[in-house]
């Protein structure tokens, strides 16, 4: 193979580079406002409970916006929406700022959340037509470093934040970043027109179904959480609709009309990609899990601060850092199927580690054992996400992109209603913290189990494509 195959060009460097800092944005603003749910109820001097829906209402709006950025991303261009995206969520973050009150964040924060759902997926999209279907693993292991760290950087920033400034600047710092994000987007993201061939009426039916309904389910899952039961009525509300709204578009979907489906459910009999999205929705489950417990593990059972929890589970996401680029890189020569089966038994025997870990434990194994794992779930998520677009034709990108983005948002939700769930009706903090990796182990197992069903090794003609992807990129 040449080296041009073996390389990602500057200016793909440069672009991806700055896609990503347009990505990171909303996770991080996304994880550092969560930590600060119990200043934000002092200072307006509400309950913790109201407070947390600053939270729960970007994660909604950005779970409803996805779906529309499927159509408008053909509809508007790519970097049209882009720049539209980065100016949404920067002038959300600065109206959050100065908030005056409890219902003035929430609805500041909820337009901060349609930002990051024209982001999120748009940075799935960009970078996957940028790079072509040959270099797809190396470029989805680039963006896998911002997934990894996100999550991890985003509490202990926010922490930080709140040991010496106001609450106020964890929304104000998103600001300067934003309008830097945007003058290098304008320079590095090469313009699009949207193609006359490509369909621009939008599926009205279709986007009133599908958005409330995973949102709804979303919804669902945060109650569940805040309830600490599935069965109250504020979680069982919510997950009817949701069921009842996602039936009424899979029944839409499949009829015949002149204007097609805003996500083609024709894409879920393809083995590949069922078996991609499946993977890393389940992944988003056991990631978020791990993510949420860890800290609380640190803090219940050890004794430790925010910040030092916060420093302490970092490792499971340079795990993930390290991995995800060199899987990714790996992957575009060698298919998914081996690195992944690789990954998901490191990230089992890690989370099974986890199990038999106590108050007495030495500090080293935990953070050991958060390593590899964040090193096992980076090597099954990148080369995943690579078979994925590969197996995509190019007009599909836009679709496979939200579903993946969606079922993750969802395998996220239910890993953290999981774990509440788990803690709360434990006897004590260590045999929670177990039975939160048990759960984790049993996921795990269930990816293993799906690996086989990935893409094969790459087609050699996926060579031919990645130069023809890069010529119309480039243009």
């Amino acid at each position: 193979m040449s080296s041009n195959n073996d390389r990602l060009d500057p200016r793909l460097l440069v672009m991806i580079a700055v896609v990503l800092l347009g990505g990171l944005l909303g996770i991080l603003n996304s994880t550092m406002a969560a930590v600060a749910t119990g200043d934000l109820a002092a200072r307006f001097d509400t309950s913790l409970s109201t407070a947390g829906w600053a939270s729960t209402g970007f994660l909604l709006a950005v779970t409803a916006t996805i779906p529309f950025t499927t159509w408008a991303v053909d509809r508007f261009g790519g970097r049209r929406l882009w720049l539209a995206g980065l100016a949404v969520f920067t002038a959300g973050s600065l109206a959050a700022g100065l908030a005056w009150n409890t219902g003035s964040l929430i609805a500041f924060r909820t337009l901060q959340g349609v930002g990051a759902g024209l982001l999120d997926p748009l940075v799935l999209i960009l970078l996957a037509r940028a790079a072509g279907p040959a270099r797809a693993g190396r470029v989805m292991g680039l963006m896998g470093v911002v997934l990894s760290l996100g999550p991890v950087l985003g509490p202990i920033a926010g922490g930080a934040v709140l040991s010496g400034l106001s609450w106020r600047w964890m929304f104000l710092l998103s600001v300067p970043v934003g309008l830097v994000a945007s003058l290098l987007a304008l320079r590095v993201i090469p313009a699009d027109s949207p193609d006359a061939g490509v369909r621009t009426r939008l599926d009205v039916v279709g986007l009133a179904l599908l958005a409330p309904g995973f949102t709804a389910l979303v919804l669902a899952l945060s109650q569940t959480a805040e309830q600490a039961a599935f069965t109250a009525w504020q979680a069982l509300l919510p997950l009817a609709l949701g069921v009842v709204l996602l039936i009424g578009y899979a029944v839409h979907a499949s009829g015949t009309r002149r204007t097609p489906p805003l996500v083609d459910l024709r894409l879920f009999t393809a083995r590949g990609f069922t078996a991609s999205v499946t993977i890393m929705g389940l992944g988003g489950l056991a990631n978020f899990a791990a993510l949420f417990a860890l800290p609380l593990y640190y803090q219940q059972a050890r004794g430790h601060g925010v910040l030092a929890a916060g420093l302490l589970m970092a490792p499971a996401g340079l795990g993930g850092a390290i991995a995800m680029p060199l899987a990714g890189r790996l992957s575009d020569r060698l298919g998914a199927r081996g690195l992944a089966c690789g990954g998901a038994i490191l990230a089992l025997l890690s989370a099974s580690a986890f199990t038999r870990m106590g108050t007495g434990t030495a500090e080293a194994w935990p953070v050991l054992a958060a390593l590899t794992l964040g090193l096992g779930m980076g090597c099954f998520s990148a080369p995943t996400m690579g078979s994925l677009y590969r197996a995509l034709p190019g007009p599909m990108v836009a679709q496979g992109s939200s579903v993946l983005y969606m079922l993750n948002q969802l395998g996220a939700a239910l890993g953290v209603a999981l774990v509440t769930l788990t803690l709360q009706t434990s006897g004590d903090p260590v045999s929670g913290f177990h039975g939160v990796f048990w759960l984790v182990t049993a996921v795990l197992l269930v990816i293993l189990t799906a690996v086989p069903l990935l893409p094969g090794r790459p087609a050699a003609r996926a060579v031919h494509d990645e130069t023809v992807t890069s010529g119309k990129a480039s243009r």
